[in-house]
């Protein structure tokens, strides 16, 4: 890797191949810092994002090559902070040294995962539950009830993090510990506020998405197997579509870009050729078991460079959620000022109100009352007058006495006021140091902050003239490369041959690579279209074998019920079924029957397999060679024997069928086993006899 001219040399591991040279704006190597890629490469999108335009980090590359970890990094130490908490502490020192009356802010978070094409929401208590995908054409694609939070300091971003990384999916293959099976977009939406020349405000919101991408995946090196292979399979999907998606963005022939072919695409689509300011980080192994993914990460990347996207400002956005808070600020003052205009009036209501109530029921008061209460009055008048005279006397005595109390509470409160004034001014002396030093250590961290937010504006900058300065040396280079031939003259034809046979000679290599280049494409290529045609056969395959289902098992009048029941629905691009109300009818219908079983109906013939309905298979059954079993035929005298033996209730006793002669039965444990060859001949030898009277059956 060279960081000055900013290429990467890749070989063949065991090959005399020349080296495959990629130029991009900024390389990194294993010796670079997590704050030199911030500073020269992510920087500048934030600052962007903060007056108003769409910025875009992603990061892309093979499993295992530390993506996640230049995406986030590491809390402590500081030195190894990734991409996504330095944005943080950008985007908050901004706002702290602007000035609030100026401008003001909005900021709002979300974070989700893309699993298995299922879009999640890593800050919903149901992390598992599946979101869908919709397009407004004023503000294009959004995922429904995405939650969107409110975030006032770096410490709540710092905390969504943590909670999004902690709900992502992730597992153990062969090739990492700690494998990210799903695509992750972190988004951050700052909306701004000020004046504008008619004093209307002006309102501006910028989105800043980070993208953590799951790595590209070979089964013959993960080894994955079962859920590991499937998601495995939709990752490499996905990625391949946003291969062809950059593919079909360089291209200038292509007429077509497939962003709706995966959900990460369609997601990814404003930073792909739109309104947004993209960086993309290509990240890469050393490792020379890994040359071929190396070499497509490589080439996707010098592909990406060349994409030209038209960042613009947004200006007044209709989702902007900052004029709908001023807005419920303004009413919410609207209604205390109405609350407080009520409140004062009540008090004056409720006096009046009372003033009449008492002059209603002096009214209704009779003469005789009104004489007994004058008496009254009198006499209380004359009692009162009594305690007057006495009160006088009384008062005189208690004034002397409170003339000296007066002059001692005058005495102590004066100094207690001079000790309370003391005291507040120690107070306000003490208040206007400390405010003093809060300002002074403020207006430093602010200081700070600024000096730090310039000197990143500055090496941003620096970084952009290196990168401006070696696009020029390097068209320079070419150019003078083309005209050196056509310009230098030559004292002799000998020199002028070698001249141009050096020449030719460098063109030569020239050559062998662009042919290597293009052999290299041509067969990635051609993988890449066997293994989409093999995907091709098996929709196919399934199609077929879906259509067979429907044809033999589904019959006409259901099909057509389904096609009028299904709607195209455009903004989930699928199909929704939209049942009917149930039939109340009790009636019984006859179950429509299948095409083919129309078929074997109406015909004569004898249709076999018939699959269709299994009640109607005519089996052929073979001629029979049993008979049905009826029972032995007994005389009655061998039925009365029985009898009498069961009624009589006698010893176990055995009797000859014929000469009805009673033999003791033989214990079992001593009876002789006979063998079986002498058991057989002895059986052939009395064939048609009874075996147990040794005489003929004769119907018996």
């Amino acid at each position: 890797m060279d960081e000055k001219r900013g290429e990467v040399r890749l070989r063949r591991p065991d090959s005399s191949e020349q080296a495959k040279e990629f130029t991009f704006d900024s390389v990194y190597d294993d010796k670079s810092r997590q704050e030199d890629i911030y500073v020269n490469s992510v920087f500048p999108v934030v600052e962007n994002v903060l007056i108003g335009y769409n910025g875009t980090v992603f990061a892309y590359g093979q499993t295992g090559t530390g993506k996640t970890f230049t995406i986030e990094g590491y809390d402590n130490p500081p030195d190894m902070m990734g991409v996504m908490p330095r944005s943080f502490e950008t985007i908050f020192s901004n706002i702290q040294c602007d000035n609030p009356e100026q401008r003001q802010y909005l900021v709002r978070a979300s974070y989700m995962e893309l699993y298995k094409e299922d879009i999640r929401d890593l800050l919903s208590p149901n992390p598992k539950a599946k979101l869908e995908l919709h397009e407004k054409p004023d503000t294009g694609v959004y995922v429904k009830d995405l939650i969107m939070t409110v975030v006032t300091s770096v410490q709540e971003l710092k905390k969504i993090q943590m909670i999004g990384r902690k709900n992502r999916t992730t597992a153990e293959t062969k090739m990492n510990d700690h494998s990210s099976r799903s695509h992750a977009i972190f988004t951050i939406t700052i909306e701004t506020s000020e004046p504008g020349v008619d004093g209307k405000p002006r309102i501006r919101a910028g989105k800043f998405h980070l993208v953590d991408l799951a790595g590209s995946e070979r089964q013959s090196k993960t080894e994955a197997v079962g859920e590991r292979l499937e998601e495995a399979t939709k990752i490499n999907l996905s990625l391949s579509t946003l291969c062809h998606v950059i593919s079909s963005l360089v291209d200038s022939r292509s007429s077509f870009t497939p962003y709706r072919n995966s959900k990460l695409t369609r997601l990814l689509q404003d930073s792909l050729g739109g309104n947004t300011k993209t960086v993309m980080i290509a990240n890469i192994g050393p490792a020379d078991y890994n040359y071929d993914e190396t070499l497509n990460t490589l080439r996707y990347a010098s592909r990406a460079k060349h994409i030209t996207n038209k960042p613009r400002i947004n200006e007044d956005p209709k989702d902007a959620m900052i004029r709908e808070f001023q807005n419920e600020i303004e009413r919410l003052k609207a209604e205390l000022a109405q609350i407080d205009r009520d409140s004062s009036v009540a008090p004056d209501m409720l006096l009046n109100q009372l003033a009449n109530i008492g002059n209603m029921g002096g009214a209704k008061l009779s003469q005789d009352r009104l004489k007994e209460l004058a008496e009254e009055s009198k006499a209380r008048a004359r009692e009162v007058e009594a305690r007057k005279v006495s009160i006088k006397q009384t008062t005189q005595e208690v004034a002397t006495e409170k003339q000296k109390i007066l002059e001692n509470l005058r005495k102590h409160e004066e100094q207690s006021q001079k000790e309370m004034r003391d005291r507040n001014e120690l107070k306000r002396q003490l208040g206007r140091k400390e405010l003093q030093l809060h300002l002074h250590n403020e207006n430093v961290e602010r200081e700070k902050k600024r000096k730090l937010l310039e000197d990143q504006q500055m090496q941003a900058a620096l970084e952009e003239k290196k990168i401006k300065q070696r696009r020029l040396a390097e068209s320079l280079k070419q150019k003078k490369e083309e005209t050196i031939a056509l310009q230098q003259k030559f004292a002799t034809q000998k020199e002028e041959i070698e001249v141009k046979d050096k020449i030719l000679h460098r063109l030569w290599k020239k050559l062998q690579a662009i042919r290597t280049k293009t052999r290299e494409m041509e067969e990635f290529f051609w993988s890449e279209r066997e293994e989409t045609m093999n995907r091709i056969c098996d929709y196919n395959r399934e199609a077929k074998l879906l259509d067979l289902i429907i044809k033999n098992f589904v019959p006409n009048e259901k099909q057509m019920e389904i096609k009028e029941c299904a709607h195209w629905d455009d903004e989930n691009e699928a199909y929704k079924l939209m049942l009917p109300e149930p039939n109340t009818d009790l009636k019984v219908k006859k179950e429509p029957v299948p095409e083919q079983g129309q078929v074997v109906e109406t015909s004569s013939q004898d249709l076999r397999p018939k699959c269709e309905n299994i009640l109607l298979l005519e089996l052929d059954v073979t001629k029979r060679t049993t008979e049905d079993y009826t029972g032995t035929q007994e005389s009655s005298r061998v039925k009365n024997t029985f009898h009498n033996i069961l009624v009589d209730n006698k010893d176990d006793f055995e009797y000859n069928a014929v000469n009805l002669q009673p033999i003791l039965m033989v214990p079992f444990d001593t009876m002789k086993p006979v063998p079986l060859l002498e058991s057989v001949n002895r059986s052939q030898s009395a064939k048609g006899k009874d075996p147990r009277s040794g005489t003929a059956k004769a119907g018996n």
